[in-house]
């Protein structure tokens, strides 16, 4: 990992073990909660669509994701009608050890 990317990680500068891992799963979660945020939904209205329970829902909303997929934060997003792509793209220097949570 490199010295750059382990500063705009606080998971890295925490010393966590799966920091990369962590940072996704942060970003995720910052989206779905944004969403929910926008709609007004209560967390038993967003447990019911998500496919989670309440508890497992508020968890997740305050960070305590651990045993919470990324793919199931992914379809979290879908089944709120975000569409989810994964790309990838060509081989750089820059892009080695990268994993990119761009949300539009």
């Amino acid at each position: 990992m490199s010295k750059i990317k382990d500063e705009m990680n606080v998971y890295a500068q925490l010393g966590f073990p799966d920091a990369d891992e962590m940072l996704v799963k942060a970003q995720l979660v910052t989206k779905i909660a944004e969403i929910l945020r926008k709609r007004g939904w209560s967390q038993q209205q967003a447990a019911k669509v998500l496919g989670l329970t309440q508890p497992k829902l508020s968890k997740m909303l305050r960070g305590q994701f651990r045993g919470i997929s990324e793919m199931k934060m992914m379809d979290c997003l879908v089944r709120l009608g975000r569409p989810v792509k994964i790309v990838v793209g060509p081989e750089t220097k820059a892009s080695r050890d990268r994993i990119e949570v761009v949300a539009a």
